[in-house]
């Protein structure tokens, strides 16, 4: 439970079925107390018993510590990806399971259907909240012990069915997209981070011309245009990180294009990697719509996109989620991209 809209419609769609109790993370965000408070409250209402979990400590060394080496190394991580796989659905579901509960049941707009033995996970109804792109590096284990209620309704119809429970305060309320920054901005949290990480470098184009200086390379990302500083008769846009060099790599916005997309590290929710000679669609972010390609795969766990049309600013440290029509198949993380051919 976070005190939100959509743990709490969880608890009312099952309680009515299931033995249901309240879970609550502490992690590492702000307002902890707050939070915790309005969690108790709720479930005092809900009249279901409520345990805290400490997972402060391997939080800030799974999710955190990654978080922060990513972009020192010149790369942009999701950490929601690495929190859902190792703490929510880790470390959070086995405390779960440890107090004798016999499954999890969250708020994600998401869906699990059993076919042949396998969990198959699946994009939520709802297409402007679906959240399966966040949970593309679960395992078939944690799959069969998941529940998503929400996963077939929409986020309004979700507002509407707790308030008609009585729970009207809700809207406004949205958890924060980087839970653990709360209203401290993402420079100045990495750079209490930095610990003498290099900071100050030079800016350049991509024939390799000094054109300024900038902050430090984790205030940087693919694709970005604004707080460059650089006046140029065009419009630039970050186009690369070069960390051995401590630069910041910027051109125009047709640099920003490419057709392929190089991955490592793929997992595969089924187990099994998909049928090559298919098309997929991938995106290569959360709000990435999505794009037609082919998938190439390596024996060493490597493999490369080819994309029906270039896709803009492919960004080192984020996941290419591939899905087949609804189903999500699975993830590897980028690591480059090569011009269109």
């Amino acid at each position: 439970m976070s005190g939100g809209v959509d743990s709490t419609a969880c608890a009312l769609l099952l309680r009515d079925h299931y033995q249901v109790e309240g879970f609550f993370m502490h992690l590492a965000q702000p307002n902890l107390a707050a939070q915790e408070e309005r969690v108790r409250s709720i479930a005092t209402r809900l009249g279901i018993s409520l345990r805290v979990i400490d997972l402060s400590r391997p939080f800030t060394e799974k999710v955190l510590d990654y978080f922060s080496a990513s972009y020192f190394r010149g790369l942009t991580p999701n950490p929601c990806v690495i929190c859902n796989r190792e703490i929510k659905f880790g470390l959070f579901m086995d405390a779960m399971l440890s107090f004798g509960m016999t499954g999890m049941a969250t708020g994600h707009y998401a869906q699990i259907l059993k076919t042949d033995n396998i969990h198959r996970l699946y994009k939520g109804s709802d297409p402007k909240k679906d959240q399966s792109y966040f949970l593309s590096r679960l395992s078939q284990a944690q799959l069969a012990k998941i529940i998503f209620p929400l996963g077939d309704r929409t986020k309004e119809s979700t507002y509407r069915f707790v308030e008609e429970h009585g729970f009207d305060d809700f809207h406004g309320l949205e958890s924060q997209d980087v839970c653990f920054l709360g209203n401290n901005e993402l420079g100045n949290f990495l750079e209490s981070q930095a610990k003498g990480e290099d900071t100050i470098g030079p800016i350049i184009s991509t024939s390799g011309k000094r054109l300024g200086s900038h902050r430090g390379l984790f205030h940087y990302t693919i694709g970005q245009r604004r707080g460059l500083g650089i006046p140029f008769e065009t419009p630039l846009y970050v186009v690369g990180l070069d960390v051995e060099k401590n630069a910041v790599i910027v051109g125009s916005n047709s640099d920003l294009l490419k057709g392929r997309i190089l991955a490592e590290k793929f997992h595969w929710l089924s187990g099994s990697p998909p049928d090559t000679k298919k098309m997929y669609t991938v995106r290569i972010r959360y709000s990435h719509p999505g794009s037609i390609a082919k998938l190439a795969l390596q024996d060493d766990g490597s493999g490369e996109f080819v994309f029906d049309e270039p896709q803009r600013a492919i960004t080192p440290g984020q996941f290419a989620v591939v899905y087949d029509d609804a189903e999500l198949l699975g993830s590897g993380i980028i690591v480059g991209e090569k011009s269109p051919q």
